[in-house]
């Protein structure tokens, strides 16, 4: 007869996406998942095969938990045309509230994306898979902040803006403030092309 599972998988797999987040998952050792988890290499194994198993979890929690109710003021219908400078000042005032020692700094998939996702074509694929995500989000939000925009003109915006927001996810790892600064710079641009629509 099967053991049955006496652990909340949730609780679990958030444990170590924060640990994840933090250290990466090269540098994320079974001992360090065990002792944020509670739970022994035998649990751990069981429940997800392996480290990568329980990496990848992981990751399907962040995008559930944190990637998509912050890409939801985009996408959400009616789109208001302000949608994107809201996005862009939510996540400067994100990035401004975080304390130095939290995990959830930066972007756990960005992060990879600088480690181990150059060599492993799974995680390449999961990662570019989120820039599409966030390129479509933005894409959407943008044709509502510019009705008559171009498709050129909307293609090279959403390229842009999608680039500062990597910018601003990994520069919040090492200089919090020049994240935030990024994070502006998009709010600055947006009431740019905002302003150039209303003259």
């Amino acid at each position: 007869m099967p053991r049955t599972q006496d652990f909340d998988t949730v609780e679990v797999v958030g444990r170590a996406r924060d640990l994840f987040w933090d250290k990466g998952f090269e540098a994320t050792s079974i001992p360090d998942l065990e002792r944020v988890t509670g739970l022994n290499r035998s649990s751990l194994y069981n429940a997800f095969t392996s480290k990568r198993g329980l990496f990848d979890a992981a990751v399907h929690d962040y995008l559930d938990r944190v990637v998509r109710p912050r890409l939801r003021i985009l996408t959400d219908e009616p789109t208001r045309p302000d949608a994107a400078v809201r996005y862009y000042r939510s996540l400067a005032d994100a990035l401004a509230a975080l304390p130095d020692e939290t995990p959830g700094r930066g972007c756990l998939l960005l992060n990879s994306a600088a480690g181990f996702a150059a060599h492993d074509d799974t995680q390449r694929s999961v990662v570019d898979a989120y820039q599409r995500e966030l390129s479509g989000a933005l894409s959407h939000a943008l044709r509502a902040h510019d009705p008559d925009a171009s498709t050129a003109t909307l293609a090279h915006r959403t390229r842009l803006l999608t680039s500062l927001s990597v910018s601003a996810l990994l520069l919040s790892r090492v200089n919090r403030d020049e994240a935030v600064a990024v994070a502006n710079t998009a709010v600055e641009q947006l009431e740019e092309w905002r302003a150039h629509l209303l003259t």
